[in-house]
Protein backbone atom coordinates (compact mmCIF):
# COMPACT_ATOMS: atom_id res chain seq x y z
CA UNK A 1 0.00 0.00 0.00
CA UNK A 2 1.12 3.71 -0.59
CA UNK A 3 2.90 5.22 2.17
CA UNK A 4 0.88 8.62 1.90
CA UNK A 5 -2.58 5.53 1.48
CA UNK A 6 -1.31 4.70 5.14
CA UNK A 7 -1.41 7.24 6.78
CA UNK A 8 -4.58 8.63 5.78
CA UNK A 9 -5.90 4.95 7.36
CA UNK A 10 -3.65 5.59 10.54
CA UNK A 11 -6.25 9.20 10.91
CA UNK A 12 -9.41 7.17 10.13
CA UNK A 13 -8.21 4.11 12.87
CA UNK A 14 -7.36 6.97 15.86
CA UNK A 15 -10.91 7.05 16.18
CA UNK A 16 -11.15 3.36 17.14
CA UNK A 17 -10.14 2.11 20.75
CA UNK A 18 -7.16 0.19 21.91
CA UNK A 19 -4.22 0.37 20.25
CA UNK A 20 -1.00 -2.02 20.86
CA UNK A 21 2.17 -3.89 19.47
CA UNK A 22 2.63 -6.92 17.41
CA UNK A 23 6.46 -7.87 17.13
CA UNK A 24 6.66 -10.34 14.19
CA UNK A 25 8.28 -13.06 16.83
CA UNK A 26 7.92 -12.75 20.91
CA UNK A 27 10.62 -15.39 21.00
CA UNK A 28 13.72 -14.12 18.07
CA UNK A 29 17.11 -16.11 18.31
CA UNK A 30 19.97 -14.15 19.62
CA UNK A 31 20.36 -11.65 16.18
CA UNK A 32 17.33 -12.12 14.65
CA UNK A 33 15.46 -9.27 13.18
CA UNK A 34 12.52 -8.31 14.65
CA UNK A 35 9.54 -5.86 12.98
CA UNK A 36 7.46 -4.45 14.83
CA UNK A 37 3.78 -3.72 13.72
CA UNK A 38 1.49 -1.39 15.60
CA UNK A 39 -2.57 -2.24 15.86
CA UNK A 40 -5.54 -0.12 16.05
CA UNK A 41 -8.85 -1.70 17.19
CA UNK A 42 -11.05 -3.67 19.18
CA UNK A 43 -11.26 -7.03 20.69
CA UNK A 44 -7.81 -7.86 18.96
CA UNK A 45 -9.03 -6.62 15.56
CA UNK A 46 -7.50 -4.19 14.18
CA UNK A 47 -5.93 -1.75 11.64
CA UNK A 48 -1.84 -0.80 10.76
CA UNK A 49 -0.78 2.19 12.54
CA UNK A 50 2.09 3.14 10.04
CA UNK A 51 5.29 4.91 11.26
CA UNK A 52 3.95 8.99 11.42
CA UNK A 53 6.45 10.89 13.32
CA UNK A 54 4.31 13.45 14.14
CA UNK A 55 2.22 10.98 16.73
CA UNK A 56 5.65 9.67 17.86
CA UNK A 57 7.31 10.73 21.36
CA UNK A 58 9.28 7.87 22.11
CA UNK A 59 9.45 4.84 19.88
CA UNK A 60 12.26 2.40 22.28
CA UNK A 61 13.46 -0.77 23.13
CA UNK A 62 15.30 -1.61 26.66
CA UNK A 63 17.61 -3.98 26.80
CA UNK A 64 20.42 -5.19 29.08
CA UNK A 65 22.33 -2.40 27.34
CA UNK A 66 20.16 0.48 28.03
CA UNK A 67 17.51 1.94 25.78
CA UNK A 68 17.80 2.74 21.84
CA UNK A 69 15.23 4.06 19.73
CA UNK A 70 13.36 1.45 17.43
CA UNK A 71 14.10 2.96 13.70
CA UNK A 72 11.83 3.02 11.04
CA UNK A 73 10.73 4.35 7.45
CA UNK A 74 7.56 7.17 7.14
CA UNK A 75 4.72 5.47 6.05
CA UNK A 76 5.89 2.09 6.84
CA UNK A 77 3.59 -1.09 8.06
CA UNK A 78 5.81 -2.48 9.84
CA UNK A 79 6.37 0.31 11.89
CA UNK A 80 9.81 -0.33 13.48
CA UNK A 81 12.27 -2.59 12.90
CA UNK A 82 15.13 -3.98 15.40
CA UNK A 83 17.93 -6.62 15.83
CA UNK A 84 17.72 -8.78 19.22
CA UNK A 85 21.58 -8.40 19.52
CA UNK A 86 21.41 -9.58 23.33
CA UNK A 87 20.26 -12.05 25.20
CA UNK A 88 17.09 -11.50 27.60
CA UNK A 89 14.16 -9.36 27.72
CA UNK A 90 13.62 -6.43 25.48
CA UNK A 91 10.55 -4.08 26.41
CA UNK A 92 9.60 -2.69 23.59
CA UNK A 93 7.58 0.65 24.05
CA UNK A 94 5.78 3.03 22.26
CA UNK A 95 4.44 6.74 23.47
CA UNK A 96 2.84 9.12 21.37
CA UNK A 97 1.73 12.77 21.44
CA UNK A 98 -1.74 13.18 22.29
CA UNK A 99 -4.44 13.09 19.63
CA UNK A 100 -7.98 15.47 19.88
CA UNK A 101 -11.16 13.07 19.22
CA UNK A 102 -14.22 14.77 19.15
CA UNK A 103 -17.56 12.32 19.55
CA UNK A 104 -21.25 12.75 20.84
CA UNK A 105 -22.45 12.65 24.31
CA UNK A 106 -24.07 9.48 24.13
CA UNK A 107 -20.71 8.07 22.14
CA UNK A 108 -18.86 9.43 25.12
CA UNK A 109 -20.97 7.70 27.61
CA UNK A 110 -20.76 4.06 25.88
CA UNK A 111 -17.08 4.53 26.46
CA UNK A 112 -17.07 5.32 29.60
CA UNK A 113 -19.21 1.81 30.31
CA UNK A 114 -16.71 -0.10 28.17
CA UNK A 115 -13.99 1.17 30.01
CA UNK A 116 -14.87 0.98 33.54
CA UNK A 117 -14.84 4.25 34.50
CA UNK A 118 -17.50 4.42 36.40
CA UNK A 119 -17.12 7.53 39.01
CA UNK A 120 -16.44 9.92 35.77
CA UNK A 121 -19.94 7.86 34.74
CA UNK A 122 -21.89 9.22 37.76
CA UNK A 123 -20.01 12.36 38.23
CA UNK A 124 -21.56 13.12 34.38
CA UNK A 125 -25.09 11.35 35.26
CA UNK A 126 -25.18 14.03 38.47
CA UNK A 127 -24.22 17.22 36.28
CA UNK A 128 -26.54 15.97 33.66
CA UNK A 129 -24.05 16.35 30.88
CA UNK A 130 -24.89 16.72 27.35
CA UNK A 131 -23.18 17.86 24.08
CA UNK A 132 -20.13 17.24 22.36
CA UNK A 133 -17.13 16.15 24.19
CA UNK A 134 -13.62 16.80 23.11
CA UNK A 135 -11.08 14.51 24.35
CA UNK A 136 -7.22 14.61 24.12
CA UNK A 137 -5.73 11.05 23.64
CA UNK A 138 -2.43 9.68 24.61
CA UNK A 139 -1.08 6.10 24.13
CA UNK A 140 1.17 4.31 25.77
CA UNK A 141 1.93 0.74 24.51
CA UNK A 142 4.79 -1.66 25.65
CA UNK A 143 5.49 -5.43 24.58
CA UNK A 144 7.90 -7.72 25.83
CA UNK A 145 10.32 -9.74 23.78
CA UNK A 146 12.55 -12.62 24.66
CA UNK A 147 15.72 -13.68 23.69
CA UNK A 148 17.20 -16.77 24.73
CA UNK A 149 16.03 -19.09 27.45
CA UNK A 150 13.23 -17.79 30.06
CA UNK A 151 14.79 -16.93 33.52
CA UNK A 152 13.18 -15.44 36.97
CA UNK A 153 15.68 -12.93 37.02
CA UNK A 154 14.52 -11.51 33.55
CA UNK A 155 12.06 -8.70 34.27
CA UNK A 156 9.69 -6.11 32.84
CA UNK A 157 10.92 -2.78 32.93
CA UNK A 158 9.55 0.49 33.35
CA UNK A 159 9.82 3.18 30.60
CA UNK A 160 8.23 6.06 32.91
CA UNK A 161 5.25 6.63 30.69
CA UNK A 162 2.20 8.80 32.02
CA UNK A 163 0.39 5.50 32.13
CA UNK A 164 1.57 2.20 32.08
CA UNK A 165 1.20 -1.79 32.79
CA UNK A 166 4.21 -3.63 34.37
CA UNK A 167 4.49 -7.03 34.77
CA UNK A 168 5.80 -7.94 37.68
CA UNK A 169 6.63 -11.77 36.74
CA UNK A 170 8.46 -12.68 33.86
CA UNK A 171 5.26 -13.85 31.62
CA UNK A 172 7.34 -16.29 29.91
CA UNK A 173 7.86 -18.69 32.59
CA UNK A 174 5.30 -21.62 32.87
CA UNK A 175 5.43 -21.76 36.43
CA UNK A 176 2.40 -20.63 37.46
CA UNK A 177 -0.99 -18.82 35.18
CA UNK A 178 -1.40 -16.07 37.66
CA UNK A 179 0.21 -12.93 36.59
CA UNK A 180 1.12 -10.29 39.13
CA UNK A 181 0.72 -6.46 37.13
CA UNK A 182 1.53 -2.91 38.71
CA UNK A 183 -0.33 0.15 36.91
CA UNK A 184 0.74 3.22 37.84
CA UNK A 185 0.28 7.35 36.42
CA UNK A 186 2.94 9.63 36.29
CA UNK A 187 5.06 6.65 38.44
CA UNK A 188 3.02 6.24 41.05
CA UNK A 189 0.25 3.69 41.66
CA UNK A 190 -3.12 3.96 40.37
CA UNK A 191 -5.54 2.35 42.89
CA UNK A 192 -9.45 1.09 41.76
CA UNK A 193 -8.53 0.87 37.81
CA UNK A 194 -9.90 -1.75 35.65
CA UNK A 195 -7.37 -3.91 33.50
CA UNK A 196 -8.49 -6.15 31.42
CA UNK A 197 -7.16 -9.30 29.35
CA UNK A 198 -7.72 -10.99 26.17
CA UNK A 199 -5.90 -13.46 24.50
CA UNK A 200 -5.33 -14.23 20.61
CA UNK A 201 -7.35 -16.94 20.06
CA UNK A 202 -10.27 -15.78 21.93
CA UNK A 203 -10.12 -12.03 22.63
CA UNK A 204 -14.24 -12.07 23.74
CA UNK A 205 -13.21 -14.15 26.90
CA UNK A 206 -11.71 -11.36 28.52
CA UNK A 207 -10.17 -11.51 32.53
CA UNK A 208 -11.07 -8.15 34.38
CA UNK A 209 -9.88 -6.93 37.62
CA UNK A 210 -9.38 -3.88 39.41
CA UNK A 211 -6.18 -2.33 40.91
CA UNK A 212 -5.98 -2.25 44.95
CA UNK A 213 -4.09 0.49 46.97
CA UNK A 214 -0.87 -0.71 45.74
CA UNK A 215 -2.01 -0.16 42.11
CA UNK A 216 -1.25 -4.02 41.88
CA UNK A 217 -3.61 -6.56 40.18
CA UNK A 218 -3.33 -10.13 39.41
CA UNK A 219 -4.42 -11.72 36.43
CA UNK A 220 -5.19 -15.51 36.20
CA UNK A 221 -4.21 -16.27 32.62
CA UNK A 222 -5.45 -20.01 31.66
CA UNK A 223 -4.61 -19.65 28.00
CA UNK A 224 -1.01 -19.92 26.01
CA UNK A 225 -0.22 -17.85 23.26
CA UNK A 226 -0.23 -13.77 22.32
CA UNK A 227 -2.28 -11.84 25.46
CA UNK A 228 -3.07 -7.99 25.73
CA UNK A 229 -3.66 -6.36 28.34
CA UNK A 230 -4.78 -3.01 28.58
CA UNK A 231 -6.19 -0.16 31.21
CA UNK A 232 -7.55 3.31 30.43
CA UNK A 233 -7.41 6.76 32.53
CA UNK A 234 -9.28 9.63 32.12
CA UNK A 235 -8.59 13.22 33.82
CA UNK A 236 -10.05 16.70 33.60
CA UNK A 237 -7.95 18.57 31.20
CA UNK A 238 -6.87 22.01 32.02
CA UNK A 239 -8.73 25.31 30.45
CA UNK A 240 -6.07 25.90 28.08
CA UNK A 241 -6.18 22.85 26.55
CA UNK A 242 -9.11 22.81 24.24
CA UNK A 243 -10.64 19.64 25.22
CA UNK A 244 -12.87 18.35 28.14
CA UNK A 245 -10.52 15.18 29.15
CA UNK A 246 -7.31 13.95 28.86
CA UNK A 247 -7.39 10.58 28.75
CA UNK A 248 -4.27 7.89 28.61
CA UNK A 249 -4.55 4.43 26.89
CA UNK A 250 -2.00 1.89 28.45
CA UNK A 251 -1.30 -2.02 26.77
CA UNK A 252 0.95 -4.52 27.26
CA UNK A 253 1.72 -7.38 24.63
CA UNK A 254 3.05 -10.56 25.24
CA UNK A 255 3.41 -14.29 24.60
CA UNK A 256 2.79 -17.07 27.31
CA UNK A 257 3.60 -20.65 26.96
CA UNK A 258 1.33 -22.84 25.27
CA UNK A 259 0.70 -25.27 28.77
CA UNK A 260 0.93 -28.94 28.07
CA UNK A 261 -2.05 -31.22 28.52
CA UNK A 262 -2.62 -32.18 32.35
CA UNK A 263 -0.45 -28.89 33.73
Amino acid sequence: MNPRLLLAVCALSLHAHDMWMEPSTFLPHQGDIVTVRLRVGQDLIGDPLPRDPSHIRQFIVADNTGRNPIPGRTGMNPAGILRASTPGMLVLGYYSNPSILEQTSEKFEQYLKEEGLDAIAAQRKKAKASGPVRELFTRCAKSLVLSGPARADQQDKSLGFPLELTALRNPYLNATEELPLRLTYENRPLAGQLVVAMNRSNPMEKVTARTGADGKVTLRLRHGGMWMIKSVHLVPAPKDANAEWISYWASLTFEMPVRRAGR
